[in-house]
Formats: C-alpha cells, structure tokens, sequence
C-alpha cells in the first residue's frame, strides 16, 4: 500500500447516522458487493453479539446484550419485525475456553430475555477461513514467518519509531534507521509457493508450537500498530470444547473477527472503544478477500464503581479463592447478579438507562440498586425478620391481660404480602407475647442524643402490626459474656392512652424460622480499584448471620419451591429458579429485598429447611444507627479503616494530579519501585528486575497515561486555566 493509497484510507467522512463513527474509505463496499448483501438481508438490520467463552459473562456484557438486541435498533429507527440479533461464540482461542463457559453463556444470553435470531460458532467456519488464508497467500497479502515473540516486539517497535518519526515530520531512517533482519526482514517477501507449502505443513503438525505463524502482509509503514502484519494462524496443540481435535492450527482474532461478520451478513459491527483502533485491519482482511463489509460502531465500555470487570481479574478472584465461584453474589456476572436477587427486567432497565454513548465514565453502583429497589418493591412479598434476634418476654401488660393473646383472634394480624399490589393477596402473623424476638441493631443503651429512634432502658418503642408499646423492664446478660445481652424482660402498652412512640420495630413470633441471613455490601473500598485491586477488596463485602430469623410466613413459598437430591443424597437442594421472575423474592421490612440462596436444603428424612437468605439491595430509607455505646470496638475498628482507606485513595488521587504525564510511573506510589527503565514518553519499558515489557503490558500503561492526561485536563478546566 502506497502513501496516497494509505491517505485515501484512512479519510474520515461524516454521516446523520447515529451510530456513525470514524470511516475509511477502503470500507466502502463494491456496488456489486453491497447489491448482493441488501438482496440477502433485505429490509432486515442485522447486528451480532459475540462474546468469547473464556469466562462467565458479566454486567459489562449486559449492557452489549442491550445494545445489540435493543438498543442499536432504537437508535436507527429499525422496525421490530426487521431487527435481527445473532450470538456468536467468538471460539477461536482453545487454551482459555471450556465446554463448562459455553454452557454458562448460552444460559445467561436465554435468561437475560433475548431471542437471537441463530446461534452460531466461529469454530465452525474454520474450513472457510483456512480457505480464505489460502486466498491471502496466493495474493501475495500472507506469509509464513519464523519471527519468536520477542523478534515480532522487535520489529513492531522499529516500525513504530519510524512511524513516530515520520508523523512528526522527521526522516525515520534518521531517527530510526531500517534493520533488513527486522523490515522486512527474511520472510516477508517468501514465494507463494514456499508459503503455501509452509502454512499446509503447519495445518498437518509437522512443526512445533511457536516456531511458525502465518502474518498478514498489510502496512510497516502504516501510522497505527495495528496494521503492522498481524498474525493470522498459529500453532496449537489443544483439542478445542466445541469441534474437538479436528486442526493444530487456529486463526486468531483480528484475522476471523471481520470474516464471520461478514459471511453471517452483520449490518452494524459493534464494540467497545478500546477495539477502535483495530478498525484498519478489520477493514483490511474484508478489502483484501473482496468481501462485504460491515458498518463499525464502538461505544464505551460500562465501567461500575466498587467492582471489576475484566475476566482477567474476576478469573483471579475465583481461582485465588476470593470468591466461591463464578456465581458468588459478589461477582458481578450475571450468574453471580442472578443468585443475589437481581432481574433480567433489573439490570435491561439499568443498561436503558445508562444507554450507550463513546463517552467514558464510571457509573454509580447506586443507579443499579435504585432501578432494583423499584422492580423489587413493586413485586417482593414482605415479611418481618430480625438478623441478630434477641428474645423478648413480656413480664407485664398495660391495657391488656396475658390471657386476652391465649385467644388467636387477639394476636393474629392479617399482613398484606405486598402494600401496593392486593393480587400477591396476604397471609397471617401471630404474635407470642411469651416469647418472641427482636433485631439486635433495633436496641441500644441510650438514644444517642436523640439520634437513635430504636428500644432503649428510658425510650419505648412501637411493635408493628400489634399497635402496642414496648417498654425494657430488665436485660438479662450472657453469664459467661457480660456484654452479650441474650434476653429483656419488658411491658408491653396497649393502652387508649399510651404515648406516641418515636418508631416501630420488627419483631419475630416464637414459631419463626431459623436461617443464615448473607448481607452483602461493596466487593471494593474504593470506587476506582488501582493496580493494587487485591490489597482494596471490601473485607465486609459479605456479612453472614448463621443464627437469624424470618417469620413462619416465608414457608408458604418455599414449599412451592423444587429441590433436587444432592450428590450425597441427605439433602435437597434448591433448583435454580430461570424464569427471571420474583417468586422467590422476599422483602424483609425495615432491612431490605433478600432473595432464597441456592445452597439452602431441605433434609431428604425429615423434610426440616436449611435455609438461606442473600440480600439484593437495602431499601431506599436508612436503617436507625445503633446508639453509639451499643456499637462494639470491632464493629467501629472496621469502619475506620474502611474510611482510611478512602481518605488513603482520596489523598493518593490528589497527590497524583501534582505529577505530570512522563512522570506517573515514576512516581505515583502505586507504581514506586515496579519499573527499572522507560520510553521517551515515560511509559515503563522494563520491570523492576530489569526484564522487559511486552507489548500488552506497555498498551496497558499507554491507556493508564491516557487516562491521567484527561483527569488533569478535567482537573485545569475546573480551575479555570
């Protein structure tokens, strides 16, 4: 390619579509061409997407989910019945997939609420693309090349120099003068037939892992890396998950990504922003071959507070034990956001919302607890529960005798299952005065100034549903604990007259269920996690009440529930629930929505209920703080050093705008002591033991720089400079 043809390329051109972007003109399709692709599709717009199966899919992928089957529509105006979706296995890559990821995404994409059009594997074009390299070879745009990773960095790097050069209007054979070993060194200009006879014997296994790959013969001149002869195939020895051990040799993605959009007919190719400049050679593969060519459109990727969402990390998460699985409440897959209570409608509403624009940010983790709050309380059956119970006796009565509750027409209350829907109808609650139980967070030993509306020795409360008045008569302590309140003894005030109580409490009858109660909280305690995400993981981001308790209501829906004999055959277990709907949804009042865990049991003898609760998200009103003498010194221990923590990141994120672009990495203390040597830029070159980077490694630290230069920006514009 030639410095005008390169030119006319790279042009940019502007459009009314909204989901234009930056265009080249070599992705202009042939008039034959385009012709044959609208007689196929037709009225139809087709999008795709394609996520590979080296992982769960997350809340990230969510929002594609949205964009893709939704979203891309709205924007271009596309009548329903001509919008179609197709999902792809992006499976080109054996080592990093399994069967057991590719079950998972299938199971996520049907339960998320979408209907693709098909379901197709990129595997299952191997033949076609094999073919197709063929075609690139015999054009001479392909080629065998014996280069060693550390070689191809080599060569990357002095094209780059040159490019850098050449872009600042300097002579690159100055700046960086040409190395034949390197450019275009001993294999790029191979015979076609040498070529040929190289790729077949790679496809047969007649060499070793590594020690031969097939490059495409694009741009070394080119201004983008990207276009620097991207490898095409490389050696394997793995059986892959879907079509087993039928090839030895895999193509990659930059070479197969274009090729399958284009033979599936995909109208709207779309991406997330770091993919924007891998535009170049997804439209170079398609006008080498003359195929037809997509439109691209990259949208930011949904970056949420307090968690992470690069399968890199989150893999690291399960297999260093810091989650249970991909599934753990805490993880922010969509398995693991379906087992804590949230909804295909929650987290489609949630990605609507946020939309999808080329604009970065991070989005409060609280939009997506508000958008739950709304779903969950409109469909959740209440009921009362206390986490950590203490048991209550009533030891005197005021406006009632102990006898008037032996009648159950005095102490059962009938209880709307929901305030704002009758159709989820009610169920009844009895109150035992001799013996029932409140939380622990709802006592104190004083009322903090008047900032604690809870039950304290000088301060009443009211019981829901009961319209009475508790008032503490005594406390009884643990005798092998003295701090541990295990009873009170109190009157209880049904009086015409009684005095207004500031609040009312929960309660549990004496029949309640025992259960283990998860509450869980941010998996981070900073919003941003750094470099250093290990050492910043919320060490509350689970909190587990084995001894809690709901009221006896909930049985009503857990008998409904199916479970399935367990490996061991004693117990139970709770089948998963993939309606996406909220019959297993609970409101626990005052706390929050809490949803039934897969790991509760029912005992395959006496049918007894092992159960447990994990909570969704807490409601919008605050739950009454505990007086400041009831909070313990572990309990305030951990809330100081989560808010050190912050004040750590707070002071770390200033300290950080102080330092320029070229001196980040030398010295931000997150980076202190990690790097030996750096580029002219300042981006780190070497580690800390002198070995070098690689280059995803530098594209990594390129985009952190990157990053720093906008906050500074953002930083100079609120100063007015």
């Amino acid at each position: 390619i030639n410095s005008n043809e390169r030119t006319k390329m790279s042009t940019t051109t502007t459009t009314n579509n909204p989901l234009a972007a930056r265009e080249l003109t070599w992705a202009i399709n042939p008039e034959e061409v385009l012709a044959e692709h609208t007689k196929i599709n037709g009225p139809i717009v087709r999008t795709r997407f394609p996520p590979e199966p080296n992982g769960y899919l997350h809340i990230g992928h969510a929002k594609s989910m949205n964009m893709n089957f939704k979203l891309a529509f709205e924007k271009l105006g596309v009548e329903p019945a001509n919008r179609r979706t197709i999902f792809r296995y992006d499976d080109t890559n054996p080592e990093a997939e399994s069967a057991e990821y590719i079950a998972s995404l299938e199971r996520d994409v049907r339960w998320m609420g979408w209907e693709p059009e098909r379901t197709t594997y990129s595997s299952e074009l191997f033949q076609q693309l094999f073919d197709y390299a063929i075609v690139l070879i015999n054009k001479g745009l392909a080629y065998v090349c014996d280069f060693d990773k550390a070689t191809v960095e080599k060569q990357r790097d002095l094209a780059s120099r040159r490019a850098q050069a050449r872009n600042s209007g300097k002579d690159p054979d100055e700046v960086a003068p040409l190395d034949p070993a390197l450019i275009p060194g001993p294999n790029r200009n191979r015979s076609v037939a040498e070529n040929l006879d190289l790729f077949h014997k790679m496809a047969k296994g007649y060499f070793k892992e590594g020690q031969y790959t097939l490059r495409m013969k694009m741009d070394l001149d080119h201004s983008n890396p990207n276009m620097y002869d991207l490898m095409a195939y490389r050696i394997k020895y793995v059986p892959h998950p879907h079509i087993g051990d039928a090839w030895c040799i895999y193509p990659t993605y930059d070479y197969t990504h274009s090729i399958c959009d284009s033979l599936e007919h995909i109208d709207y190719s779309i991406c997330t922003l770091e993919f924007e400049t891998r535009r170049e050679p997804y439209f170079w593969v398609l006008w080498a071959l003359d195929l037809y060519r997509p439109k691209v459109y990259e949208m930011s990727r949904l970056n949420l507070a307090y968690t992470v969402l690069s399968k890199r990390r989150l893999l690291k998460l399960v297999n260093n034990g810091y989650m249970r699985g991909w599934d753990d409440c805490r993880m922010p897959t969509i398995s693991g956001l379906r087992r804590r209570g949230y909804t295909p409608d929650i987290i489609n509403t949630f990605c609507t919302g946020i939309g999808a624009t080329r604009a970065m940010n991070v989005v409060e983790v609280e939009k997506l607890s508000s958008v739950a709050r709304v779903e969950l309380g409109a469909k959740s059956r209440r009921c009362l529960s206390a986490l950590t119970p203490v048991k209550v006796k009533i030891v005197e009565y005021v406006g009632c005798t102990a006898e008037s509750f032996d009648d159950d027409a005095n102490c059962t209350y009938e209880v709307q299952n929901s305030p704002t829907d009758e159709t989820l109808g009610c169920h009844m609650l009895k109150f035992t005065p001799k013996c029932f139980y409140v939380d622990l967070s709802d006592f104190g030993m004083d009322n903090d100034g008047g900032n604690f509306y809870g039950l304290t020795p000088d301060q009443h409360v009211g019981l829901k549903y009961v319209g009475a008045n508790l008032h503490v008569s005594k406390l009884i302590h643990d005798k092998s604990s003295p701090e541990k309140l295990v009873e009170i003894e109190a009157k209880l005030d049904m009086s015409e007259g009684k005095p207004k109580p500031k609040s009312h409490i929960s309660w549990c009858p004496s029949d309640s269920v025992k259960c283990e109660v998860r509450v869980y909280n941010n998996l981070f305690v900073v919003p941003e996690p750094s470099e250093k995400w290990e050492e910043e993981l919320n060490p509350q981001s689970e909190i587990v009440y084995p001894d809690a308790l709901v009221d006896p209501s909930v049985l009503e829906v857990v008998e409904k529930i199916e479970f399935s004999p367990d490996e061991t055959g004693g117990k139970n277990k709770v089948t998963e629930d993939m309606s996406g709907g909220t019959g297993r949804h609970f409101q626990f009042e005052r706390l929050g929505y809490f949803i039934i865990d897969l790991d509760s049991a029912r005992d395959a003898k006496s049918g007894a209920y092992e159960l447990i609760f994990n909570r969704t998200v807490n409601l919008r009103e605050d739950i009454p703080v505990k007086a400041k003498s009831a909070t313990s010194a572990k309990d305030k221990e951990k809330l100081d050093a989560r808010k050190a923590a912050q004040a750590k990141q707070l002071a770390a994120k200033e300290a950080r705008l102080k330092i320029s672009p070229e001196n980040l990495f030398k010295e931000a203390d997150e980076y202190k002591g990690l790097y030996s040597a750096f580029d002219g830029d300042g981006i780190p070159t070497h580690d800390a033991a002198g070995e070098k980077l690689t280059k995803s490694a530098m594209k990594n630290l390129k985009k952190e720089q990157a990053k720093h230069v906008k906050q500074l920006k953002v930083k100079a514009m609120k100063e007015g400079k």
